[in-house]
């Protein structure tokens, strides 16, 4: 498969991904606003710190209300990662690979997006904003379940797996270290109704709720962690993540599980052990927080190492000069 195709399905799939990922923070902290006590300031900074944009967001709006972080991140045009800015990349990423990505799949896209610019272009009010947000998970729900419906299953959607996967980790990730770090309550008001509100949103804004009463019965900090982190089962879990997208970076390089020919596997399966060998406990001992810091990271370099082994020119060695060229 060529590079550019490779890299085209990858990023067609993370843009997508991240943009159902940024309607999923604001719907959440929409709703959590609603159970908040009277008198309970809302709080849109950690949405915010969810994303890595602060320093954007300060220098174009200052102060972080419900306002302004609603559109920097589903309307706002110069913000390369809104929900606007990942649905226009995601069709551009589609329009590159017409050829091998089906009618269908072509199809959903330039509809998601056309949806997304037409709601943008009307206005984002308190009325329509819920079902705008419905809206993009449910667009990007249909995707997949088209993707993997109407894609043969070969190296494009393998690459199409692992660019949404591993999206999908970073994310999770991102919005359990702002309930750790940035919303961590007082002593008081541990296990009071009001922490309860808040890890049932975070666990709503993973589609977490049910199958993690299924599992756990009752709310428990730790559960939860352990749960979005450690469960090899659940698909928005970062170990299933992770494990799903070495599957198919194996699947892709034609190596055997327990080897590697390149750095993405070396750095992949090296992060996928820590999580299958840890547990809650190594984690919190060091820090919750900077176990996170560090696993986003680390997925970050996993993403370089993607980069550089598929998608990244290389020179080619021209056998009758002996010399190189791009």
């Amino acid at each position: 498969m060529l590079s550019r195709v490779a890299s085209s399905m990858y990023w067609l799939n993370r843009y997508i991904e991240r943009a159902e990922n940024y309607a999923r923070f604001i719907e959440v902290n929409l709703n959590l606003t609603l159970d908040l006590p009277r008198g309970t300031t809302e709080q849109w900074d950690p949405l915010v710190a969810t994303t890595g944009d602060n320093e954007s967001f300060i220098d174009r709006y200052g102060k972080a209300t419900k306002e302004n972080v609603t559109q920097f991140l589903s309307a706002d045009a110069a913000n390369p990662n809104s929900i606007l800015s990942c649905l226009l990349a995601a069709r551009e990423n589609a329009r590159s690979v017409r050829e091998v990505i089906s009618s269908d799949m072509w199809e959903q896209v330039n509809r998601f997006y056309l949806m997304v610019r037409d709601a943008v272009s009307q206005g984002l009010s308190s009325r329509n904003l819920h079902t705008f947000l419905g809206d993009v998970k449910a667009n990007s729900h249909l995707f997949l379940g088209i993707t993997d419906a109407t894609m043969s299953h070969g190296e494009g959607w393998h690459f199409a797996r692992l660019g949404r996967l591993l999206e999908r980790a970073d994310k999770t990730s991102r919005i359990l270290d702002v309930k750790y770090f940035m919303l961590l309550p007082t002593i008081a008001e541990v296990g009071t109704p009001f922490d309860i509100i808040q890890w049932s949103a975070l666990l709503k804004s993973a589609s977490a709720l049910e199958m993690y009463y299924n599992r756990f019965g009752r709310i428990s900090p730790d559960d939860v962690t352990a749960f979005l982190i450690l469960d090899p089962t659940f698909p928005r879990a970062i170990r299933y993540c992770l494990i799903k997208s070495e599957d198919s970076l194996h699947a892709i390089s034609g190596s055997e599980h327990g080897s590697y020919q390149n750095q993405a596997e070396k750095r992949l399966g090296r992060l996928r052990a820590e999580l299958d060998f840890g547990d809650l406990e190594d984690f919190v001992t060091s820090g919750l927080h900077e176990f996170l810091d560090q696993f986003q990271a680390q997925l970050n370099r996993v993403g370089e190492a993607i980069s550089e082994t598929f998608f990244a020119p290389r020179p080619i060695h021209n056998t009758i000069t002996g010399a190189e060229a791009q």
